[in-house]
């Protein structure tokens, strides 16, 4: 059975759209280490599951970056790997290796997990990740936290209730970028 995992890049106080890179004017920091490892986790899973506007904007960027110095192994795996599309307004076929999930939510994600055995990475913090969320779909939740405060911007999951996490894994890397690894707590009794 697969696992879908929520997989977000923020700023100590969640800041998350547009991370443009450090020495560009944004707040994404990265580091040969906190690559590697997000590199190792895109080539470990199945499939990517988005929403309409980030596999628009995903679409565009990754097939531009096939021949940049750096990114070779990044996007061979991105926009080779399968992606599974939920929107109202797409319509398929979808180009980038992409498949449009139409219907209900619920029964798609399901049904990706049981046909698949591997994880099934959620890039992103929109409304798709809250809808997710809503209908308690998520097995994972990974953070990679850049060190930074941001003054601008949305901030992750403003608009959900309380939902307790337990850790399960930390990784730090020498940027000072923290990667927190969390699962949805079980029910308290």
């Amino acid at each position: 059975m697969g696992r879908l995992i929520i997989n977000v890049g923020t700023t100590v106080n969640g800041a998350f759209e547009a991370p443009a890179p450090e020495p560009h004017g944004g707040w994404l920091v990265t580091d040969p280490d906190s690559m590697q490892a997000g590199l190792e986790m895109w080539q470990a899973a199945d499939a990517m599951v988005l929403g309409r506007k980030t596999y628009e904007g995903l679409s565009a960027a990754w097939p531009q970056l096939a021949n940049v110095p750096g990114f070779e192994a990044y996007a061979a795996r991105m926009n080779g790997m399968p992606k599974y599309v939920a929107s109202r307004s797409l319509t398929a076929p979808l180009d980038w290796n992409a498949t449009l999930l139409e219907g209900d939510l619920a029964e798609n994600i399901r049904r990706l997990k049981e046909d698949h055995h591997g994880n099934l990475i959620v890039p992103c913090a929109g409304e798709l990740t809250r809808d997710l969320i809503a209908l308690d779909l998520v097995d994972e939740f990974w953070f990679n936290v850049s060190p930074y405060l941001w003054g601008t911007g949305p901030r992750i999951f403003d608009e959900l209730g309380p939902i307790r996490l337990q850790l399960t894994n930390t990784t730090t890397f020498p940027s000072g970028v923290v990667r927190l690894c969390y699962r949805p707590a079980p029910a308290a009794e």
